[in-house]
């Protein structure tokens, strides 16, 4: 009982620590960029903006702070949460290490979408890069489902998070392609710069209509993530260890993968593909809180929220006067520290 009182009490401060960072996060994402705005004047941004009296505020650091600067920085806390629980889930369901939700082929099919519309036209003008981005993103994971479950009934054997992992890569490998040939064939150097600039993540377009959006899909996904904590316990253990203790491996699968799948193509529809983030981050907080789930998926949220806005940051202030793909940075950071990830796993395995 006393164990467990302490577990229960570690866990309260390390979530209540991280929405402390994260709202910290918040605070210098508004404060921190090529037009540096001070706290007092933020403040009284939000005094104004909730109907309070406060001091005039100039109207250019007004529009600055709150139609660039706060929705940009709530969907890098949505996009990075949503791509960080997404992980967990990916990684615990299949048992790999190596799974993040890029892995179903989402942000490949959604940047055949962005294309088709940029490039192609598709839509005849109704369409928006996103939503074009949305729908590309929806078949590609149409395709790799599929894929997945004939490969699961034709005999051979496979089982469904082998089916699934292969049919991603080929799902994948599919929608790169079919992107490659619209741009090499169609695209002027202009549109190609556009479009390779927003497939390496982009948050300059973020505004209010899509904070709108992404911000319920992020919280009804990460509820549904969590109610099934205890199912992704047990998953992690296989799926015959699941069935012995009475959970519906199949049903859960469905709704978790297909949970992650919404996450996933909701965030990248409007970021374009921002790596390592669920690849990274569900690693590192482990390092922290341990592998149940009940634990590590908010912990995950919060810390992939937290990382994605410092990320946006630094890709804001790294080169004066330009702002550089998101993905950029989080390459950067993602790629050492996956690296020294798996060192230490290594090493803790051999030992």
């Amino acid at each position: 009982m006393i164990i467990v009182k302490i577990g229960g009490l570690k866990s309260a401060i390390s979530l209540i620590g991280g929405s402390i960072i994260l709202a910290a996060a918040l605070g210098l994402a508004l404060v921190v960029g090529e037009t540096r705005i001070p706290f007092e004047t933020t403040w009284n941004v939000f005094k104004l903006a909730a109907g309070f009296a406060a001091p005039e505020v100039n109207a250019v650091d007004y529009g600055i702070l709150w139609s660039y600067r706060l929705p940009r920085a709530i969907i890098a806390m949505a996009c990075g949460a949503s791509l960080a629980i997404s992980g967990v889930v990916l990684q615990a369901l299949l048992r790999n290490p190596l799974a993040d939700p890029y892995i179903l082929g989402l942000s490949a099919g959604a940047s055949t979408g962005a294309v088709a519309v940029a490039i192609l036209g598709f839509g005849a003008g109704t369409l928006s890069l996103s939503g074009g981005a949305f729908i590309g993103a929806l078949m590609a994971f149409g395709f790799v489902a599929l894929l997945a479950r004939l490969a699961q009934g034709n005999g051979a054997g496979a089982t469904s998070s082998l089916a699934l992992l292969l049919a991603g890569v080929a799902g994948a490998q599919l929608f790169h392609a079919l992107t490659a040939l619209i741009i090499a064939k169609s695209a002027d150097a202009n549109q190609a710069r556009g479009i390779m600039f927003w497939m390496m993540g982009n948050l300059s377009g973020s505004r209010w209509p899509d904070v709108y959006l992404a911000v319920p899909i992020a919280i009804f996904g990460s509820i549904i993530i969590y109610a099934h904590s205890r199912a992704l316990d047990a998953m992690t253990f296989g799926r015959e260890a699941a069935q012995s203790m009475g959970i519906r491996t199949n049903l859960v699968m469905t709704i978790l993968i297909s949970t992650t799948a919404l996450l996933t193509a909701v965030m990248v529809s409007m970021t374009g593909a921002i790596g390592f983030v669920g690849l990274v981050v569900p690693h590192a907080v482990r390092f922290l809180t341990g592998t149940r789930h009940l634990l590590l998926i908010p912990a995950t949220a919060l810390a992939g929220g937290v990382f994605l806005i410092v990320a946006d940051i630094i890709a804001r202030i790294l080169i004066s006067g330009q702002s550089l793909p998101i993905g950029v940075v989080t390459a950067l950071v993602g790629a050492p520290a996956f690296a020294i990830i798996l060192v230490r796993s290594s090493r803790a395995h051999s030992g």
